[in-house]
Protein backbone atom coordinates (compact mmCIF):
# COMPACT_ATOMS: atom_id res chain seq x y z
CA UNK A 1 0.00 0.00 0.00
CA UNK A 2 1.15 3.58 -1.13
CA UNK A 3 -0.35 6.68 -0.62
CA UNK A 4 1.18 7.97 -4.15
CA UNK A 5 0.65 11.58 -3.22
CA UNK A 6 2.39 12.23 -6.40
CA UNK A 7 -0.33 11.36 -8.46
CA UNK A 8 -3.19 13.01 -6.32
CA UNK A 9 -2.90 16.00 -9.02
CA UNK A 10 -2.68 13.81 -12.18
CA UNK A 11 -6.57 14.61 -13.08
CA UNK A 12 -6.01 12.20 -15.96
CA UNK A 13 -4.20 9.44 -14.43
CA UNK A 14 -6.79 9.92 -11.19
CA UNK A 15 -9.85 9.81 -14.13
CA UNK A 16 -7.82 6.53 -16.11
CA UNK A 17 -7.62 4.36 -12.81
CA UNK A 18 -11.19 5.30 -11.67
CA UNK A 19 -11.76 2.71 -14.79
CA UNK A 20 -9.16 -0.01 -13.88
CA UNK A 21 -10.72 -3.43 -13.69
CA UNK A 22 -8.08 -3.67 -10.33
CA UNK A 23 -9.56 -0.57 -8.81
CA UNK A 24 -11.09 -0.96 -5.74
CA UNK A 25 -13.44 1.68 -3.85
CA UNK A 26 -14.36 1.75 0.01
CA UNK A 27 -17.96 3.43 0.75
CA UNK A 28 -17.17 5.61 4.15
CA UNK A 29 -19.90 7.34 6.26
CA UNK A 30 -19.78 8.54 9.53
CA UNK A 31 -16.21 7.22 9.78
CA UNK A 32 -18.12 3.62 9.06
CA UNK A 33 -17.54 1.19 6.41
CA UNK A 34 -19.06 -1.85 5.48
CA UNK A 35 -16.97 -5.11 7.25
CA UNK A 36 -17.08 -8.62 6.59
CA UNK A 37 -15.04 -10.73 9.02
CA UNK A 38 -11.63 -9.66 9.29
CA UNK A 39 -11.63 -7.40 5.57
CA UNK A 40 -12.99 -4.54 4.63
CA UNK A 41 -15.73 -4.56 2.50
CA UNK A 42 -14.55 -3.39 -1.35
CA UNK A 43 -16.63 -2.72 -4.64
CA UNK A 44 -15.48 -1.90 -7.97
CA UNK A 45 -15.92 2.02 -9.23
CA UNK A 46 -18.30 1.11 -11.75
CA UNK A 47 -20.60 -0.80 -8.84
CA UNK A 48 -19.77 2.55 -6.24
CA UNK A 49 -22.46 4.59 -5.31
CA UNK A 50 -22.44 8.37 -5.74
CA UNK A 51 -20.57 10.65 -3.71
CA UNK A 52 -17.53 12.71 -3.01
CA UNK A 53 -14.17 10.06 -4.13
CA UNK A 54 -11.09 9.98 -2.14
CA UNK A 55 -7.69 8.92 -3.79
CA UNK A 56 -6.16 6.55 -0.65
CA UNK A 57 -3.75 4.66 -2.67
CA UNK A 58 -2.48 2.33 -4.94
CA UNK A 59 -0.90 -0.89 -4.10
CA UNK A 60 2.54 -0.35 -6.63
CA UNK A 61 2.95 3.34 -6.70
CA UNK A 62 0.62 3.67 -9.64
CA UNK A 63 2.27 1.28 -12.09
CA UNK A 64 0.07 -0.79 -12.75
CA UNK A 65 -2.77 2.17 -12.95
CA UNK A 66 -4.73 0.41 -9.75
CA UNK A 67 -5.88 2.26 -7.39
CA UNK A 68 -8.03 2.44 -4.06
CA UNK A 69 -10.48 4.85 -3.67
CA UNK A 70 -13.05 5.67 -1.13
CA UNK A 71 -16.67 6.90 -2.19
CA UNK A 72 -18.66 9.16 0.82
CA UNK A 73 -22.35 7.96 0.50
CA UNK A 74 -24.66 6.24 2.88
CA UNK A 75 -24.56 2.95 4.16
CA UNK A 76 -27.01 -0.31 2.85
CA UNK A 77 -29.92 0.09 5.53
CA UNK A 78 -29.68 -3.48 4.93
CA UNK A 79 -25.70 -4.46 4.64
CA UNK A 80 -25.47 -7.83 2.77
CA UNK A 81 -25.76 -11.03 5.12
CA UNK A 82 -22.26 -11.38 6.75
CA UNK A 83 -21.34 -7.63 6.80
CA UNK A 84 -22.06 -4.71 9.03
CA UNK A 85 -20.89 -1.64 9.18
CA UNK A 86 -18.06 -0.69 11.39
CA UNK A 87 -15.50 1.79 12.07
CA UNK A 88 -11.95 1.38 13.18
CA UNK A 89 -12.27 1.43 17.01
CA UNK A 90 -14.64 -1.86 16.38
CA UNK A 91 -12.68 -3.45 13.77
CA UNK A 92 -8.69 -1.93 13.64
CA UNK A 93 -7.55 -5.23 15.96
CA UNK A 94 -8.62 -7.99 13.16
CA UNK A 95 -7.65 -5.84 9.76
CA UNK A 96 -4.66 -6.19 8.27
CA UNK A 97 -1.80 -3.12 8.70
CA UNK A 98 -3.02 -2.24 5.01
CA UNK A 99 -6.56 -2.44 5.52
CA UNK A 100 -6.14 -0.50 8.74
CA UNK A 101 -4.22 2.03 7.50
CA UNK A 102 -6.64 2.61 4.62
CA UNK A 103 -9.83 2.58 6.85
CA UNK A 104 -7.85 5.13 9.21
CA UNK A 105 -6.97 7.07 5.85
CA UNK A 106 -11.12 7.00 4.75
CA UNK A 107 -12.20 7.86 8.11
CA UNK A 108 -10.15 10.78 8.82
CA UNK A 109 -10.95 12.22 5.21
CA UNK A 110 -14.71 11.97 5.57
CA UNK A 111 -14.83 13.47 8.79
CA UNK A 112 -12.79 16.24 7.76
CA UNK A 113 -14.72 16.70 4.22
CA UNK A 114 -17.76 16.61 6.70
CA UNK A 115 -17.06 19.02 8.93
CA UNK A 116 -15.05 21.67 6.67
CA UNK A 117 -17.71 22.62 3.75
CA UNK A 118 -17.27 26.31 3.96
CA UNK A 119 -13.87 28.40 3.92
CA UNK A 120 -12.64 29.76 7.39
CA UNK A 121 -11.40 32.82 5.92
CA UNK A 122 -14.83 34.47 4.01
CA UNK A 123 -17.53 31.83 4.77
CA UNK A 124 -17.88 30.55 0.57
CA UNK A 125 -18.15 27.35 0.06
CA UNK A 126 -15.19 24.94 -0.67
CA UNK A 127 -14.76 22.43 -3.47
CA UNK A 128 -12.67 18.87 -2.92
CA UNK A 129 -9.46 19.17 -5.21
CA UNK A 130 -6.32 16.71 -5.58
CA UNK A 131 -7.88 13.62 -5.27
CA UNK A 132 -10.08 14.93 -1.69
CA UNK A 133 -6.71 16.19 -0.19
CA UNK A 134 -7.70 19.59 -0.40
CA UNK A 135 -10.56 22.06 -0.14
CA UNK A 136 -10.50 25.18 -1.93
CA UNK A 137 -12.42 28.62 -1.27
CA UNK A 138 -14.81 28.98 -4.62
CA UNK A 139 -14.78 32.93 -3.57
CA UNK A 140 -11.05 33.80 -3.06
CA UNK A 141 -9.45 30.53 -3.99
CA UNK A 142 -7.88 29.59 -0.93
CA UNK A 143 -6.73 25.97 -0.08
CA UNK A 144 -7.37 24.44 3.11
CA UNK A 145 -5.83 21.06 4.14
CA UNK A 146 -7.18 18.14 6.19
CA UNK A 147 -6.80 19.19 10.16
CA UNK A 148 -4.77 16.55 12.22
CA UNK A 149 -4.98 17.36 15.77
CA UNK A 150 -2.23 15.83 18.48
CA UNK A 151 -2.56 14.19 21.39
CA UNK A 152 -0.67 12.64 23.48
CA UNK A 153 -1.27 9.54 25.21
CA UNK A 154 0.96 8.34 28.12
CA UNK A 155 1.60 5.54 30.76
CA UNK A 156 3.05 6.59 33.60
CA UNK A 157 5.58 4.26 35.74
CA UNK A 158 6.71 5.17 39.34
CA UNK A 159 9.88 3.58 41.13
CA UNK A 160 8.18 0.46 42.57
CA UNK A 161 7.25 0.05 38.26
CA UNK A 162 3.77 -0.17 39.10
CA UNK A 163 1.62 1.23 35.78
CA UNK A 164 -0.45 3.91 36.28
CA UNK A 165 -4.20 3.96 34.84
CA UNK A 166 -7.46 5.87 34.89
CA UNK A 167 -11.25 5.67 34.65
CA UNK A 168 -13.40 8.59 32.91
CA UNK A 169 -16.86 8.85 33.70
CA UNK A 170 -18.16 8.80 30.38
CA UNK A 171 -16.29 4.68 30.46
CA UNK A 172 -18.44 1.40 31.48
CA UNK A 173 -17.53 0.71 34.76
CA UNK A 174 -14.43 -0.96 35.65
CA UNK A 175 -12.38 0.56 32.12
CA UNK A 176 -9.38 2.41 32.69
CA UNK A 177 -6.22 3.49 30.45
CA UNK A 178 -3.52 5.27 30.34
CA UNK A 179 -3.88 9.12 30.61
CA UNK A 180 -4.12 11.35 27.84
CA UNK A 181 -4.78 15.04 26.28
CA UNK A 182 -5.29 17.42 23.31
CA UNK A 183 -1.46 19.54 23.11
CA UNK A 184 -1.91 22.72 23.71
CA UNK A 185 -0.96 25.72 21.43
CA UNK A 186 2.94 26.70 21.34
CA UNK A 187 3.52 23.71 23.80
CA UNK A 188 5.74 20.60 22.95
CA UNK A 189 4.98 17.37 22.95
CA UNK A 190 6.92 16.79 26.48
CA UNK A 191 5.57 19.39 28.21
CA UNK A 192 1.98 18.60 26.95
CA UNK A 193 2.52 15.13 29.04
CA UNK A 194 3.40 16.87 32.21
CA UNK A 195 0.46 18.83 31.82
CA UNK A 196 -2.32 16.30 31.55
CA UNK A 197 -1.06 14.20 34.02
CA UNK A 198 -0.90 16.96 36.76
CA UNK A 199 -4.12 18.29 35.57
CA UNK A 200 -5.80 15.05 35.53
CA UNK A 201 -4.33 12.77 38.99
CA UNK A 202 -1.84 15.71 40.41
CA UNK A 203 1.43 13.66 39.76
CA UNK A 204 4.69 15.49 38.53
CA UNK A 205 6.68 13.21 35.67
CA UNK A 206 10.01 13.45 34.31
CA UNK A 207 11.58 11.17 31.85
CA UNK A 208 9.21 11.59 29.13
CA UNK A 209 10.16 9.16 26.35
CA UNK A 210 8.47 9.01 23.09
CA UNK A 211 7.08 5.56 21.80
CA UNK A 212 5.07 5.69 18.81
CA UNK A 213 1.81 7.23 17.08
CA UNK A 214 -1.20 5.93 15.50
CA UNK A 215 -3.69 7.88 13.30
CA UNK A 216 -7.05 8.20 15.84
CA UNK A 217 -10.14 9.40 12.74
CA UNK A 218 -12.74 10.73 16.22
CA UNK A 219 -12.46 12.84 13.98
CA UNK A 220 -8.83 13.81 13.76
CA UNK A 221 -6.74 12.90 16.17
CA UNK A 222 -3.09 12.02 16.08
CA UNK A 223 -2.10 10.22 19.52
CA UNK A 224 1.38 10.38 20.17
CA UNK A 225 2.29 7.69 23.24
CA UNK A 226 4.76 8.21 25.72
CA UNK A 227 5.98 7.00 28.99
CA UNK A 228 7.05 8.78 31.37
CA UNK A 229 8.61 8.57 35.41
CA UNK A 230 6.74 9.84 38.40
CA UNK A 231 8.18 11.66 41.19
CA UNK A 232 5.55 10.42 43.47
CA UNK A 233 2.93 8.08 43.80
CA UNK A 234 0.38 10.36 45.41
CA UNK A 235 -3.24 10.51 43.61
CA UNK A 236 -5.47 13.70 43.68
CA UNK A 237 -7.71 13.23 40.97
CA UNK A 238 -9.35 16.02 38.76
CA UNK A 239 -12.80 14.74 39.42
CA UNK A 240 -14.20 15.36 36.11
CA UNK A 241 -12.27 14.15 33.51
CA UNK A 242 -10.66 11.48 35.76
CA UNK A 243 -13.00 10.05 38.42
CA UNK A 244 -11.14 6.87 39.07
CA UNK A 245 -7.41 6.10 39.10
CA UNK A 246 -4.70 3.82 40.97
CA UNK A 247 -1.11 1.88 40.61
CA UNK A 248 -1.25 -1.69 39.38
CA UNK A 249 1.38 -4.38 39.85
CA UNK A 250 1.86 -6.57 37.04
CA UNK A 251 0.00 -8.93 39.56
CA UNK A 252 -2.26 -7.24 40.39
CA UNK A 253 -3.79 -6.51 36.78
CA UNK A 254 -3.69 -9.87 36.24
CA UNK A 255 -5.64 -10.68 39.14
CA UNK A 256 -8.43 -7.45 38.25
CA UNK A 257 -8.51 -8.64 34.66
CA UNK A 258 -8.89 -12.10 35.77
CA UNK A 259 -11.74 -11.46 38.28
CA UNK A 260 -13.76 -8.76 35.93
CA UNK A 261 -12.86 -5.59 37.72
CA UNK A 262 -10.53 -3.87 35.60
CA UNK A 263 -11.36 -3.82 31.85
CA UNK A 264 -8.34 -2.42 29.08
CA UNK A 265 -8.72 -0.57 26.08
CA UNK A 266 -9.29 -2.25 22.85
CA UNK A 267 -6.32 -4.42 21.91
CA UNK A 268 -6.47 -2.18 18.47
CA UNK A 269 -5.26 1.27 20.44
CA UNK A 270 -1.60 2.23 21.48
CA UNK A 271 -3.37 2.77 24.93
CA UNK A 272 -3.12 -0.96 24.41
CA UNK A 273 -0.04 -1.23 23.41
CA UNK A 274 1.74 1.40 26.06
CA UNK A 275 -0.16 -1.39 28.30
CA UNK A 276 0.74 -4.93 27.02
CA UNK A 277 4.45 -3.24 26.31
CA UNK A 278 5.40 -2.49 30.14
CA UNK A 279 3.49 -5.87 31.15
CA UNK A 280 5.77 -7.67 29.15
CA UNK A 281 3.20 -9.18 26.75
CA UNK A 282 0.61 -11.46 26.70
CA UNK A 283 -2.42 -9.53 27.36
CA UNK A 284 -5.59 -9.90 25.55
Amino acid sequence: MNRSAHLRSDDAWIAAAWGHPSSKVLVVHDARALVGGEHLVWTSPSNAPDGERLFLGTPDDGESGAAYFAVMADLPDEPPEGTQPASLRDVGAVLSADEAMLLAHASALEQWHVRHPRCPRCGAPTTASVGGHIRVCVEDGSEHYPRTDPAVIMLVTDDADRALLGHQPSWPQGRMSTLAGYVEAGETLEEAVVREVGEEVGVVVDDVRYVESQPWPFPSSLMLAFTAHARSSDLALDGVEITDARWFTRDEMTACIGDGSLRLPMRASVAFRLINRWYGGGLG
